[in-house]
């Protein structure tokens, strides 16, 4: 798997929590860089970390399911990016508040997908240290950004940036899938 695919992987993971930071820029009203800076570090943080525990988890039982890895792939990618577009489809509100109690149920939701994909890359050749700061760095920026951003953008975006990342990682389950099969 190159960087390219990585980064495109990456940016998918980050669409929900960028769509959450939406959400929290615009109950926040004008929000500071102080309030940007806190949603960057939760959900960097935790789409950094999820993926590592989810790949070691996965590098766990490698060995006993090594021949079927491209369908694990595939059927994760889509499972996520589906439920992705599920959850885009039922927007709800959040808070202004960005406290610990506030952004660490919003950090662990947004990452389960990470955890997942992490569980996805166990069975690829990949250096999880570069894959989960690729993602830890690709969602604090998107995160910084959403946030700012929902202070200017009108709601009707979030649930189309979470439909996109959702898009993205069926495509790149399906990618996955067909070069394993030789198709492409």
């Amino acid at each position: 798997m190159g960087i390219l695919d990585l980064v495109v992987i990456a940016i998918g993971l980050s669409m929900d929590a960028f769509a959450v930071s939406i959400c929290k820029g615009l109950c926040a009203g004008k929000a500071t860089a102080k309030q940007a800076l806190t949603a960057a570090l939760w959900f960097g943080g935790f789409q950094a970390l999820m993926p590592l525990i989810g790949y070691l988890l996965g590098y766990s039982f490698k060995d006993i399911i090594a021949s079927v890895d491209h369908w694990i792939a595939f059927v994760l990618l889509v499972w996520i990016g589906v439920s992705m577009i599920r959850s885009a489809r039922s927007c709800e509100n959040t808070t202004p508040d960005f406290s610990a109690k506030a952004m660490f149920p919003l950090a662990v939701a947004t990452s389960i997908d990470a955890l997942a994909t992490g569980v996805m890359f166990s069975f690829m050749e990949v250096n999880i240290v570069t894959v989960v700061l690729l993602i830890g760095v690709i969602t604090a920026v998107c995160s910084f950004i959403g946030v700012k951003a929902g202070s200017y953008l009108g709601e009707k975006f979030k649930s189309r940036a979470e439909t996109a990342g959702g898009i993205v990682l069926i495509l790149m389950g399906t990618k996955i899938l067909l070069e394993h099969l030789g198709i492409i």
